[in-house]
C-alpha cells in the first residue's frame, strides 16, 4: 500500500496556541462577559481560573504569527466547556461563547486562510464530561435514558460529584468529571464520526486527537480517516502517542503524532545535566539522562527507521507542549538549550511545533504554570525571539530543511553534525552542546555529498578545507554551547 499524507503539512511550521492564555481582546461585539473579573493575565496560573483568551484575539495576533513564519495552527480544545483547557466538552458543535462562539471562529478561519495559515483542531473523542447533555440525561433519568448505552455503566446510582461513593462508571484516568465513551455503541461511533466531518465541512485543515490510543473499538480510526478524506484529503490527522507510534502510522489512520520521541533526546543532548528533574520525572517521556553526540545520533537514526519516509515528513515535532514543562524550565533558564534544540526542531524532517510563549522565552513548570498568559513586548527574550523568527526564515527558504534527506556526518563528544539534501541543495548543520569550544574534521564525499560548503548562513562557525590527499576534509570549528548551518555558494 502507498502511504499518503497531506503535502502541505511537510512545509508547515505550526505553533500551538492555548486559547484562553495567547490573547484576550476588547472585540465590540463581544456578549458574553464583557465586564468579567478574570484571572490577572500575568498572575501565576491556577487549575481552574480562566484569563480571558479568546479567538478576537487571536485574529489580533495572526498579523504577528505569519512575520514570524508560521503557517499553521494547533489550537488545544475549543468547543463549550466547564474548564479553562477545555478538555471537559459539553457541546462538540459549539465553539466555547466565552472564546466568541462559532461566528468567531468562522471570522479566525477566513482571517487564516486568507494568510494561508491552516488551522487544526484538537478532537476529544475518547471521553465527554459531566456536562455533555447526553451525560447529564442518564444522570438525570438513571437507566430510563435513551443515551445510558452511551457510556461505560457498572452500577448504580451513579455518583458523578462525591469522592466517597464510587463513581459506578468509567471516567478517564480514573476522573469522574470525564466520562469515558462505549466507542462498541454504533450510535457513539456514528455520533464521534459526524462531529468530525462537521468541522472538516466547516474548513478546518485537520484533527489533533487526544489519547486516541485509548479508543479501542476495532476499525475506529481506519473510519475515522476514510471519512475525513472523503471530504478532504489534505486533512492533517496527527494523533497524541507519546512513544513508538507504528501501530497507528501504517497509512490507514493517522498521517504522523507529536514526536515527543523527537523531543526527548534532543532535550536530553542539547540541556544535558541541566535537566530539573522533578519538570520531567513523571511525564510519559524521558528527556534524561544526558547524551554525548553519538548517543544522540543513534537515537535519531533509530527514530528515522522507525516509521516510512511519508510519514515522517508529516510528524508534528515539538519540544515542549501543554503537557510539559516548558524547555526554559527544564534546563533551569539556560538559553542556550532552548536555542540548540530549536536550530534541531527547525532542521528536522517533520512539520516543527512551537508552543505558544516559547519563541520569547516565556518560562512555565509543570500544568497549571506551564499554561501562563503571552507575555507583553517589554518581557520577551528578543534574543531567543530573533533566533526563532531567523530559523524559520531558512526553513521556508531552503526546501531541503524540510523534505531533505537526513544524513548524520559526525557525531563525537559534544559535536553533532548532519547534512539535509535534496537534489542539488546540500545543507550542513552542526552543533556543540559542550561548554568548550569543539572541532569536528569530516569528508563529505563519504556521505555522499557533492558540494563544496562555503557560506555559513546561520551561526558563526570557522570552517576551512584542506586537501592533503585526492579527497577534500572539511573542519568546522563551533564556539561553545552554539550551532550552525553551510551551504554551498556558487557566483556563477
Amino acid at each position: 500500500m502507498q502511504i499518503q499524507t497531506p503535502a502541505w503539512v511537510k512545509h508547515a511550521v505550526f505553533y500551538q496556541i492555548f486559547p484562553d492564555r495567547f490573547a484576550r481582546s476588547h472585540h465590540p461585539h463581544k456578549k458574553l462577559l464583557k465586564n468579567a473579573t478574570w484571572e490577572e493575565w500575568n498572575a501565576m496560573p491556577t487549575l481552574q481560573g480562566y484569563k480571558g483568551g479568546d479567538l478576537w484575539g487571536v485574529i489580533d495576533k495572526l498579523d504577528y504569527l505569519q512575520d514570524l513564519g508560521i503557517n499553521a495552527i494547533y489550537f488545544t480544545p475549543i468547543f463549550q466547556s466547564a474548564s479553562n483547557h477545555r478538555y471537559h466538552t459539553h457541546d462538540y458543535y459549539q465553539v466555547d461563547p466565552m472564546l466568541g462562539g462559532n461566528s468567531a471562529f468562522k471570522e479566525l478561519l477566513d482571517e487564516a486562510h486568507r494568510r494561508h495559515i491552516r488551522v487544526v483542531l484538537d478532537g476529544v473523542l475518547n471521553h465527554s464530561s459531566r456536562g455533555f447533555f447526553f451525560f447529564h440525561d442518564v444522570l438525570e433519568n438513571g437507566p430510563h435514558s435513551p443515551w445510558v448505552d452511551w457510556f461505560k455503566i457498572h452500577d448504580w446510582p451513579l455518583s458523578p460529584y462525591n469522592g466517597e461513593y464510587p463513581a459506578n462508571y468509567e471516567g478517564w484516568a480514573g476522573n469522574r468529571a470525564l466520562p469515558v465513551f462505549n466507542h462498541d455503541n454504533p450510535e457513539v461511533r456514528e455520533y464521534l464520526m459526524e462531529i468530525a466531518e462537521h468541522w472538516i465541512q466547516f474548513g478546518i485543515d485537520g484533527w489533533r486527537l487526544d489519547v486516541p490510543f485509548e479508543v479501542k473499538a476495532p476499525g475506529f480510526w481506519q473510519e475515522f480517516r476514510n471519512r475525513v478524506k472523503a471530504i478532504n484529503r489534505e486533512a492533517y490527522i496527527v494523533g497524541e502517542v507519546w512513544g513508538d507510534s507504528r501501530e497507528w502510522l501504517d497509512g490507514t489512520q493517522f498521517d504522523g503524532v507529536m514526536n515527543y520521541l523527537f523531543a526527548a533526546p534532543t532535550i536530553a543532548f542539547t540541556a544535558g545535566d541541566r535537566v530539573v528533574m522533578e519538570q520531567v520525572q513523571d511525564r510519559s517521556y524521558q528527556p534524561y539522562p544526558p547524551l554525548f553526540a553519538k548517543e544522540y545520533a543513534e537515537k535519531i537514526q533509530e527514530l528515522l527507521n522507525l516509521y516510512p519516509w511519508e510519514i515522517q515528513l508529516t510528524q508534528l515535532n515539538l519540544l515542549a507542549s501543554h503537557d510539559t514543562a516548558r524547555l526554559i524550565t527544564i534546563a533551569a533558564g539556560d538559553r542556550a538549550s532552548v536555542e540548540l534544540a530549536t536550530l534541531l526542531l527547525l532542521t528536522f524532517p517533520g512539520a516543527p511545533s512551537i508552543y505558544y510563549g516559547d519563541e520569547v522565552g516565556l518560562p512555565g513548570a509543570l500544568d497549571p504554570d506551564s499554561r501562563r498568559g503571552f507575555p507583553l513586548e517589554s518581557d520577551w527574550d528578543l534574543e531567543i525571539f530573533d533566533y526563532h523568527r531567523k530559523l524559520i526564515s531558512l526553513r521556508h527558504a531552503y526546501p531541503a530543511l524540510r523534505t531533505g534527506d537526513y544524513r548524520v556526518i559526525f557525531a563525537e563528544a559534544m559535536m553533532y553534525v548532519f547534512a539535509r539534501v535534496l537534489g542539488d541543495e546540500e545543507l550542513l548543520v552542526a552543533v556543540n552542546v559542550g561548554t568548550a569550544p569543539a572541532k569536528a574534521s569530516m569528508i563529505p564525499t563519504e556521505a555522499g555529498l557533492n558540494s563544496r560548503f562555503n557560506q555559513q548562513l546561520f551561526g558563526s562557525a570557522e570552517f576551512e578545507w584542506s586537501q592533503d590527499t585526492e579527497v577534500a576534509s572539511l573542519q568546522i570549528t563551533l564556539p561553545p554551547r552554539s550551532g550552525c548551518i553551510l551551504r554551498h555558494f556558487s557566483c556563477k
